[in-house]
């Protein structure tokens, strides 16, 4: 035990020490007065003490003490009289009074008067009935004599400095008063004191000394030799350091500069987009007809302001009409209808981030390698894997003699650096030809998982664009790598906020190459 109580007291701050001293001398010592003694801050004294409180070594006991005293308005009413009062003085006399007449009769103005009835009703002098204020039994008998309430507002009116407590006879009153607004002033005062506890008296009765220690060893204190004359506060290595929770990305920010990463290491370039995108790069670039599902109010999200887009230039415009209309010289008979260029011309919210790899084609001459990650929107019904707003990524690369081969081969390489095994099987997309979806494998659910669509652009799509080069095309959604990544089973977990989970949440932002 006696090592116990030694050990303690090496580990006691000066502080610490100075308070328990004077506790022994004195132990109905204020905070003020050991503060005065000690000649430390009363900040320090409140530190040490919830310190040694913390050990089990002293208590403390916090009094709060309330003084109640009259604000302006309840000093008014102390000297003329609550609202109520002067409403039941006429009605003394009256017995009845129209709620049209009660300011005139009263002298109370009419946002005062409906809280005197308020008062009235509650304290049972007075009830209403059909706009009539009409006296009761009970507001007769206290016609001549004051409520509890009044009483209080008489004893804080003659004990102006204040008053800490009511009678049991003035407590109702005190109730009243306190539920009503502006009439009583609250000051709050509060007092600490300090009880030696078993183990205090055991450190008290061992005895310690009161020496200055240091906390950190100077390079003047080596330079000058003062180090051998230091006495060093012991530090205690099991206690318990707090948690701290650093910033750190999102989950999702991870996810995305990782893929951002993976493309860059491989020799792509990023491209970006626009979110507001004419229905020509969301839909008619891709050789999606007109009258598509897709393109319906249901699916996509039309734009009032600015209502339309400018179309390109207008040699592109022709050659994807004529493309839809009979296959323009594709080989394809196209979709045989009349193409729209007022459709074509519709704002939307970009469904996709394939629009932005045909806009890239047409802009920049192959071989191209391009990639671009953003915020795509669909008019989908809130549930545990459906959002409105998501993310998707997009990888183009367009050069003679590229294949469905290459296609395969690239997919192999990016998923092997995202660290899945992958496999493909045949799928079918409006845009590419030979088509095909990703599956990756999850040994912990021992399963295959689709992730991603791919295929080779077909002619439709490129050759209105002036591209005489076979381009191959893939893409996947974030948030579905981020469920299978942070094993979430409801996508909205990954933009709910939730601190707790976002907190605990191990993040891996390495790449793997």
């Amino acid at each position: 035990m006696s090592e116990d109580i030694e050990k303690t007291i090496n580990e006691l701050h000066i502080y610490e020490k100075k308070l328990l001293k004077e506790l022994e001398t004195n132990p109905d010592a204020t905070p003020e007065e050991i503060a005065e003694n000690t000649g430390m801050d009363i900040k320090s004294v409140m530190s040490a003490a919830g310190s040694l409180a913390s050990k089990d070594i002293i208590d403390v006991d916090k009094e709060v003490q309330e003084t109640y005293s009259l604000t302006e308005d309840g000093l008014h009413y102390a000297n003329h009289g609550l609202p109520e009062r002067k409403i039941l003085d006429v009605l003394s006399k009256k017995h009845q009074i129209h709620m049209k007449d009660l300011s005139n009769e009263t002298g109370i103005d009419k946002k005062e008067a409906n809280i005197a009835l308020g008062w009235l009703r509650r304290k049972d002098w007075a009830q209403i009935d059909k706009g009539v204020v009409n006296i009761t039994d009970f507001g007769m008998e206290f016609s001549d004599k004051l409520g509890t309430d009044e009483k209080v507002l008489e004893h804080l009116k003659a004990n102006a400095e204040g008053v800490k407590l009511f009678t049991d006879e003035l407590r109702d009153g005190f109730l009243k008063l306190t539920g009503r607004k502006n009439i009583l002033n609250v000051q709050k005062e509060t007092s600490h004191s300090f009880t030696i506890l078993p183990k205090g008296e055991e450190i008290v009765k061992h005895g310690f000394t009161i020496q200055e220690q240091a906390t950190q060893l100077t390079h003047q204190h080596l330079k000058d030799g003062e180090w051998k004359n230091l006495q060093y506060r012991p530090y205690d290595i099991n206690a318990e350091a707090p948690i701290i929770f650093a910033g750190k990305k999102h989950p999702l920010r991870v996810i995305i500069d990782e893929i951002r990463e993976i493309f860059l290491n491989m020799g792509f370039s990023e491209d970006k987009g626009d979110y507001v995108e004419s229905a020509f790069w969301n839909f008619d670039s891709l050789f999606q007809p007109q009258d598509h599902a897709a393109r319906e109010m249901q699916d996509t999200f039309y734009l009032k302001n600015p209502l339309t887009c400018d179309l390109p230039d207008a040699d592109l415009v022709k050659l994807t009409a004529e493309t839809h209309e009979n296959g323009g010289g594709t080989g394809s008979t196209g979709w045989q209808y009349d193409w729209s260029e007022d459709i074509a011309r519709q704002s939307v919210l970009r469904t996709h981030t394939t629009g932005i790899s045909t806009k890239h084609l047409y802009d920049f001459e192959p071989p191209i390698k391009m990639f671009s990650v953003g915020r795509v929107f669909r008019r989908e019904t809130f549930d545990y894997k459906h959002l409105p707003e998501f993310h998707q990524v997009e990888g183009l690369v367009c050069d003679e003699g590229i294949s469905f081969q290459n296609l395969l081969g690239t997919l192999k390489e990016f998923y092997k650096k995202l660290g899945f095994e992958v496999r493909f099987r045949p799928a079918y997309f409006p845009y590419t030809y030979l088509s095909t979806e990703t599956e990756i494998y999850l040994e912990e659910k021992e399963s295959w998982i689709e992730l991603g669509g791919a295929g080779m652009f077909r002619p439709e799509v490129l050759k209105p664009l002036g591209i005489d080069k076979p381009a191959l095309a893939f893409g996947l959604g974030i948030e579905r790598l981020a469920m299978i990544r942070y094993d979430v089973s409801d996508i909205r977990m990954l933009y709910k906020s939730d601190i707790k989970w976002l907190r605990e949440l191990k993040l891996d932002d390495g790449v793997k190459l």
